[in-house]
């Protein structure tokens, strides 16, 4: 059972990072510093949006309008963070 709870917290660890790529890869695309017509990073792009826009839509439909800053990324971080603090703390422990 152990094996599986580190699993969880390699998959989570995983996820945090596709969440930091893809805000970094947004503001290079925002700012011209990268272009999405080369298919290399149409690609990335496109394949991150794909694995981090079903979790932040949903923040990002609760959450009050910033005027264009996006912190539904940190706040799915936070989030992660607790799941994981909460697996190791609490589950991990009790787990034979």
């Amino acid at each position: 059972m152990r094996a599986i709870l580190d699993i969880i917290n390699v998959i989570l660890d995983l996820y945090v990072w596709l969440l930091i790529a893809s805000a970094i890869l947004s503001w290079l695309i925002a700012f011209n510093v990268v272009n999405t017509r080369n298919q290399f990073v149409a690609a990335v792009a496109e394949f991150l949006y794909k694995i981090t826009e079903p979790v932040l839509r949903p923040i990002r439909n609760i959450m009050p309008n910033f005027g264009g800053l996006d912190i539904s990324p940190i706040i799915v971080i936070l989030i992660i963070m607790f799941i994981q603090r909460v697996i190791a703390y609490y589950i991990y422990p009790n787990v034979i």
